[in-house]
């Protein structure tokens, strides 16, 4: 089975809560297995990068606007959560384990906004 993007966008909407639980990585995966494609495992988010790569993501430019099944992996910020954060954007919202008011996905990383890249599958 190819990349669909779509199933997985679908998976992440309806397996997003309505607040953080602390598992985004988790939520991420499973939401990216359900479009196709079992990406492995990792500890931390801020570790998803390489097994994005291994699965044929490319990051995308600085510019570029993101579009369904991007996923974008944060790397952690001083006083944060050490593992960092990932989440996966559905066309209009982005989800980790709930529902993003945007990409940073808190206000802690919005502030700080650190280091971070978004994932394409063409």
């Amino acid at each position: 089975m190819g990349w669909n993007k779509h199933a997985a966008a679908i998976y992440a909407r309806q397996h997003a809560g309505s607040t953080s639980q602390r598992r985004c990585a988790a939520f991420t995966r499973r939401a990216i297995n359900a479009g196709g494609i079992d990406i492995g495992q990792t500890l931390h988010a801020k570790e998803y990068g390489r097994l994005l790569n291994n699965a044929g993501f490319t990051v995308i430019g600085t510019g570029e606007a993101p579009q369904e099944g991007d996923v974008v992996v944060i790397q952690p910020y001083r006083g944060g959560n050490e593992s960092g954060h990932m989440a996966i954007y559905d066309g209009q919202h982005w989800y980790s384990d709930f529902r993003q008011r945007d990409m940073w996905g808190g206000p802690g990383y919005r502030s700080a906004q650190p280091a971070y890249k978004i994932y394409r599958k063409h």
